[in-house]
């Protein structure tokens, strides 16, 4: 394997896995909503063309919306709450680790670190800010994928004017659509914390060790 592939081996592994299901995705989502357009007699679209459309744009990205809320959110609440025992918490008691210490600082350190003042208070948190600010833009292409979708669909059913995004936002089409992803993230990632506390998984960072004990906290 050349070096380069073994050393961003995972990341290679996700963003792979990810283009080939995207493409998965837009292949039979197609296939979906050229079946609904045949049924109101209207012309199937080319695949190109379906991936400009609101019923594409509008399945991306409320999954991305909800998977950018519970990893942002997540990455929050794990600074400040703990669950004793699971190896996705940080042990009891703890609050800063030596390292988060800016005065701990070296040559390789990252530039806002050696700066300090704003740089450092925004790179402190940037992780968080970084997945809450690709929800934000998921959660407005939901919105406006969805609108696009939702109008379509009201026009072939019984010829409604069309609805603005403002509007659309306070039906219940749309939280209808982000709660069903939304509570399964949360689900998803509580299961993770509980399961954790008893259940191993040999050589991988998200698990306590082997030997570790069920009341031990952190990875």
């Amino acid at each position: 394997m050349p070096r380069w592939i073994r050393g961003n081996a995972l990341t290679v592994a996700m963003f792979g896995a990810f283009l080939i299901f995207l493409v998965l995705q837009s292949v039979f989502g197609w296939q979906v909503h050229n079946e609904e357009l045949t049924q109101y007699g209207a012309t199937p679209l080319s695949w190109w063309a379906y991936l400009g459309t609101g019923h594409f744009a509008e399945a991306v990205f409320e999954n991305w919306e909800s998977e950018f809320l519970q990893m942002g959110g997540y990455v929050l609440l794990t600074a400040y709450l703990v669950q004793k025992g699971s190896a996705e918490s940080k042990p009891e008691g703890q609050t800063d680790r030596p390292d988060d210490d800016p005065r701990r600082a070296t040559p390789a350190s990252p530039w806002p670190v050696r700066v300090g003042g704003l740089p450092l208070a925004i790179y402190r948190n940037s992780l968080s800010i970084a997945l809450l600010l690709i929800f934000a833009g998921s959660f407005l292409g939901h919105l406006l994928g969805g609108v696009v979708e939702y109008n379509q669909e009201q026009a072939l059913q019984s010829g409604a004017a069309p609805i603005s995004a403002w509007q659309f936002l306070g039906t219940s089409d749309f939280w209808f659509q982000s709660m069903q992803n939304w509570q399964s993230e949360f689900l998803a990632v509580g299961v993770l914390i509980l399961l954790s506390i008893v259940l191993r998984q040999h050589a991988s960072p998200e698990s306590k060790p082997v030997t570790a004990a069920h009341a031990e906290t952190g990875a």
